[in-house]
């Protein structure tokens, strides 16, 4: 993924250049040979992405060119931008240097519809990031009509609160868009000016590309002409159809001089201006005023009535008549204007003095709504009433709800009666008044002395509501909780809800925490949860046993899947069994299922729905109601929907729940549809990239509570994830707060419960192809070893083992390729998918590997894959780089994942900025191992640290792992003697060892 970066020159017609950094490229500059130039050259950026990959990243749009550009260096080296190494930080001594940089180039236009929607990501620059803000504000303007036509060209029309956007967006300017736009003087743009012009082109290629089709004027028919005239050429500019005039010098000159002077009065900012003010029947009047005033362009608090205006000279003269000639004659030109764009005015216009016009209630009901922001878009002045602001005053429907039936507990479905009264304002209606105002023929309305607004379609649908859809005072706890989360189709608009009884506990989120009754431990689980997890036993029950879905979304490593077997164990104890339960997972994770649940719960029946031999029909169906848990994946999800469907599942669980984040895939779909009284969702991140994800999980958990999903992204997912609405924020975790358990490993209440150091295994499966490779080699290494005696034969079982072992790493590793292909590796699926985690969590990882050529395959796809930077040390890093990279790394704000070979970055570091480690292939030494796990678990180390053993399901690796754990004599000769002891073994015994499991493969 290259870093876009991008700027724009006003000179000589406007062009937008385009250029990259590559990330995968190495970061070292051209050193200079010989004495020192006296005028520093420019020289090669050593890592900017050339044509091919900013052609593919623009769709082949643009011409390729070079630019020479003024970048900050360390010596000869550029330093890459924060997009591109985020945390690098900057060195003590920074020099500028000029760099020669590959650029696709846009003459006389600016890409808006690219810059405007940049996807969220890492992959743009500051520089592109500010255009593509100043590209959404050009079509904000474009959108409200603001922009005329100029002497060559649309031109964006600023005005109003539109001057203070464009001058916070000059002041927000990245440094080097000025020194890229700088003169052949060197002298820098005023940024202002720099914005106005991105602007003024961004606009014209707004309007022409919408006029392309349609344009102004229509060329005539039959021979050409000789000459155009030049009205007809600036129309023809305006339509997008032309770039400059033709003709006599003089002739062009004097043509627009006079299309300035007719253009100006549009343009150019005048010291004063027309203002409106918008005032309120007196008495019992309904006849409103629109009183005509004179402002001050610069200082709107100068606001004087036509009446002091109109009066003759030398009497009374106001300030505003002292400060500016002819006010009179501004008065009468902008109430001529202003009356073009609001016709109602026309009548007021009538008098030799105009001062004012009336309005009934309706017409300045429209003057609120629609013509005020028309007037003020124009450059004029508006004063509207104080209690007006922008929309109805809404009224406030609060709920007094209580269980309909004593003793029954919560659930879902549960009924629950309630009461309700209306407040408009601070004032509370009675329903007789409420229901009045519903048939009130005008949204305006004079309540108790006071006028406001109402919105009459929302006291018609909480009428409708309450008097038809709920008209026996009851409804059910998911409506009440749909209801309150405004997600309730035809349900009324609640702002404020008490309760009694349990539902005070269940709607308050401290008190349901008193109201969870304590979990015992189960008899039957072979272990003892911590204290955490034991409330999270306690808080599944509760919700499962209500008839709510619970996610349960703690951090990695604080052991969701050891709370999840003690809940099944321990409703089976308290009579309300959760069995036969449908458990589904990544095909990466149903060996770790199985043996935890054989760790933890042994006297639970589990059966794995998995593979080619896997059952079907009359057999599953059997199979499944004999077992307590049934463990399957999610692309079986979608391959045996009907068989998985035909099973009355008590309890549907799903492990990595992000699986279905997209709802609209066939396996979101199939899962959503299986049905189960109980339903748990399983995640680190309930939210990986977008609001929809959480939306599908809680669609499984509690079908309807968060809405349709079109609602939820208009009402919810637009407002949080385009424009940041914290209120909309607040209110949708409000909601899923009841539903959602997330303990961090930061909180200190938590952090008190866990071990200084967790170690877990993680077993991957094979892919087809590494499946493949692997019987291959045995196959190959047995007929070899069949025959061979003494050193011989260990050298072949060495060499085999060797290969297998790159195997399970990656095929690529085992066949010498230059890259990792995706997809083709279970270990490195899965590691993705944690590292994911690390990252998301803001925290740092090692990763160790005893292939030194598999570490290398693995910077440049771990770089590419996260879009950071991955720091390498191998045993040929020489010993000053070595220490420069640990001082990196330690520092805050350093990169976030450290790549080490075994032998070389396995003692002698001090790398406590990590609390990860992952092991990516077997030393088959736990002291080997257990060195390089100490270069983050040491003094120094303030946090946890998660050791994960990453071995390949089904193969040596595992078997292996067996015995060390199984037989601790043959544990202590592997601790003192490495791999050695596996070539003494005899031809059946390796065949033992080393044959791969049928199951070991993916589906």
């Amino acid at each position: 993924m290259i870093i876009l970066h991008s700027f724009w020159t006003d000179k000589p017609a406007g062009v937008f250049h385009i250029w990259g950094e590559d990330p995968a490229l190495p970061r070292k500059g051209a050193a200079q040979r010989g004495r020192k130039p006296k005028k520093r050259p420019t020289l090669p950026h050593p890592f900017a992405a050339d044509h091919t990959a900013l052609a593919a990243a623009l769709d082949g749009a643009g011409e390729p060119g070079t630019a020479a550009i003024l970048l900050p260096a360390a010596g000869s080296t550029p330093l890459p931008s924060p997009e591109c190494e985020p945390g690098s930080g900057m060195p003590d001594r920074v020099d500028c240097s000029l760099y020669r940089v590959p650029t696709i180039s846009l003459p006389g236009t600016v890409p808006v519809a690219f810059l405007a929607d940049l996807p969220a990501g890492t992959g743009y620059g500051a520089t592109h990031r500010f255009w593509g803000e100043a590209a959404r504000f050009a079509l904000g303007l474009v959108v409200r009509q603001s922009f005329v036509p100029g002497t060559h060209g649309w031109e964006a029309l600023i005005r109003g609160e539109d001057r203070d956007r464009v001058a916070r967006l000059a002041g927000a300017l990245p440094p080097a868009c000025l020194f890229w736009a700088a003169g052949e003087d060197g002298a820098l743009p005023d940024p202002a000016a720099l914005v106005t012009s991105f602007l003024n082109h961004a606009v014209h290629a707004i309007v022409t590309g919408a006029l392309r089709e349609q344009p102004l004027l229509q060329r005539s028919r039959g021979r050409p002409r000789k000459t155009i005239p030049l009205d007809e050429q600036w129309v023809e500019m305006l339509s997008g159809r032309r770039d400059d005039f033709t003709g006599e010098t003089e002739e062009n000159t004097r043509f627009l001089r006079e299309l300035e002077d007719w253009l100006s009065p549009t343009i150019a900012p005048a010291p004063l201006r027309a203002c409106f003010r918008l005032e309120e029947p007196e008495g019992e009047s309904e006849q409103w005023r629109l009183s005509f005033h004179l402002q001050a362009a610069d200082d709107p608090g100068i606001v004087i009535p036509a009446a002091d205006i109109w009066k003759r000279r030398g009497e009374a003269s106001t300030s505003l008549a002292q400060r500016f000639e002819d006010p009179q004659d501004r008065l009468l030109a902008d109430l001529g204007r202003a009356s073009h764009i609001y016709p109602a005015l026309r009548p007021g216009l009538a008098s030799r003095r105009p001062a004012a016009v009336h309005l009934d209630t309706e017409e300045a009901y429209a003057f609120l709504r629609e013509w005020a922001s028309l007037l003020i878009e124009n450059g004029f002045g508006v004063i509207l009433p104080a209690w007006w602001k922008g929309t109805a005053s809404r009224s406030t429907l609060q709920l007094k709800v209580k269980p309909a039936r004593e003793g029954e507990g919560l659930g879902l479905a549960t009924l629950v009666a309630f009461d309700w009264t209306v407040a408009l304002g601070d004032r509370m209606l009675s329903p007789e008044e409420f229901e009045q105002l519903a048939f009130l023929k005008m949204p305006l309305v004079r309540m108790h002395g006071r006028w406001q607004s109402i919105d009459r379609d929302e006291i018609k649908k909480a009428l409708n509501a309450f008097t038809k859809k709920y008209a026996t005072g009851t409804m059910t706890t998911g409506e009440l909780l749909r209801v309150i989360a405004g997600t309730e189709p035809d349900g009324p608009a609640v702002s404020e809800v008490t309760a009694d009884g349990w539902l005070r506990g269940f709607l308050d989120r401290s008190a349901e925490r008193r109201l969870i009754e304590p979990v015992p431990q189960p008899a039957a689980f072979s272990g003892t949860l911590r204290p955490y997890q034991q409330r999270g036993l306690s808080w599944l029950s509760f919700l499962t046993r209500n008839g709510c879905g619970a996610c349960l979304a703690d951090d990695m490593g604080l052991g969701k899947t050891v709370q999840v077997i003690a809940y099944l164990l321990a409703e089976n104890e308290r009579k309300c069994p959760a069995t036969p339960t449908l458990l589904l997972c990544p095909t990466s994770i149903v060996g770790n299922w199985q043996r935890e649940f054989a760790r933890f719960a042994p006297d639970l029946t589990v059966t794995v729905h998995h593979g080619s031999n896997r059952a079907c029909g009359d057999v599953f169906a059997a199979q499944a109601a004999g077992s307590d848990v049934t463990i399957t994946t999610y692309p079986l999800a979608v391959r045996d929907r009907a068989l998985l469907a035909s099973v009355a599942w008590n309890c549907i669980i799903l492990d990595e729940a992000q699986n279905i984040k997209n709802p609209s895939t066939k396996q979101a779909q199939a899962v959503r549809a299986f049905k189960a009284s109980r339903r748990i969702a399983l995640t680190g991140t309930p939210v990986e990239n977008r609001l929809a994800e959480l939306w599908s999980i809680m669609q499984f958990l509690n079908p309807g509570y968060l809405g349709t999903f079109d609602s939820f992204q208009s009402g919810f997912a637009v407002p949080i994830e385009r424009y940041h609405d914290p209120a909309k924020t607040a209110h949708l975790r409000d909601l899923i707060q009841p539903f959602v358990l997330r303990r961090m490993k930061t909180d200190r209440s938590i952090i008190s419960d866990l071990p200084e150091k967790m170690e877990m295994k993680v077993f991957c499966p094979l892919t087809t192809e590494q499946a493949t490779l692997y019987e291959a080699v045995v196959q190959e290494m047995l007929e070899r070893a069949e025959g061979a005696e003494g050193i011989q034969r260990r050298g072949i079982v060495l060499g085999g083992l060797t290969r297998l072992k790159q195997i399970c790493d990656h095929p690529a590793l085992f066949q010498h390729e230059k890259t990792l292909t995706r997809g083709k590796s279970g270990k490195i699926a899965r590691l993705e998918e944690m590292l994911e985690e690390v990252l998301d969590a803001g925290e740092r990882a090692l990763i160790f590997t005893q292939f030194a050529e598999f570490g290398t395959l693995l910077e440049g796809h771990l770089r590419e894959r996260f879009g950071t930077a991955v720091i390498y040390l191998h045993g040929k890093t020489p010993q000053q780089k070595r220490d420069a990279m640990v001082q990196r790394f330690q520092q805050p704000g350093g990169p976030s994942l450290f790549l080490l070979s075994l032998k070389a970055g396995g003692t002698g570091l001090n790398l406590t900025a990590a609390n990860h480690v992952f092991h990516l292939d077997r030393w088959w030494n736990p002291a080997v191992e257990n060195q390089a796990t100490d270069r983050a678990f040491r003094i120094g180390q303030t946090r946890d640290v998660q050791v994960r053993l990453m071995i390949a399901a089904g193969t040596l690796e595992e078997r292996i792992d067996m015995l060390l754990e199984e037989k601790k004599a043959l544990a202590d000769r592997v601790t003192g003697t490495g791999e050695d002891w596996i070539g003494s073994l005899s031809t059946d015994q390796l065949r033992d060892l080393l044959t791969l499991r049928r199951d070991a493969g993916e589906d």
